[in-house]
């Protein structure tokens, strides 16, 4: 098993971005099984609902990165740390946004997009940390 600092480093996210992903994770899964057991009733909420918890989580994160950015910045004095910090967390965001947003249109029937150009989104922030687990320096 990985500790939880190790996680932290592979993935460049915070303990509190960890948290809010694995909440966000718990009410959509409760509401993805609500919803495909049947128990939402006549009026079923659409996938965009039932992925919803997941985008909050997202916005929240942003935020989060946002304000943590602007205070590593203006206060370290290695401010292209704090910017690399910054463009990590920029893009392992964006690139989850997108694969959610791409799956809720294939889910709806809105897009005629293949699986594969679904998750692609995921297969480059997969690449991204692969190169940056590498990058790392080896504390064993």
């Amino acid at each position: 098993m990985f500790k939880l600092s190790e996680i932290v480093r592979w993935l460049g996210i915070t303990e509190f971005e960890i948290l809010t992903n694995l909440v966000a994770i718990l009410v959509f899964t409760i509401i993805l099984s609500l919803k495909l057991a049947g128990h939402l009733g006549e009026q079923s909420i659409d996938w965009f609902g039932v992925f919803m918890p997941l985008f909050c989580g997202d916005v929240c994160n942003a935020y989060f990165c946002v304000i943590v950015g602007i205070r590593v910045y203006l206060d370290i004095d290695n401010k292209k740390k704090a910017l690399h910090r910054f463009l990590w967390s920029t893009y392992f965001l964006v690139l989850t946004i997108i694969f959610k947003y791409l799956l809720c249109l294939k889910l709806t029937g809105q897009t005629g997009l293949e699986y594969s150009e679904v998750f692609s989104p995921i297969f480059v922030l997969l690449q991204l940390v692969a190169v940056r687990a590498c990058q790392l320096p080896n504390t064993s």
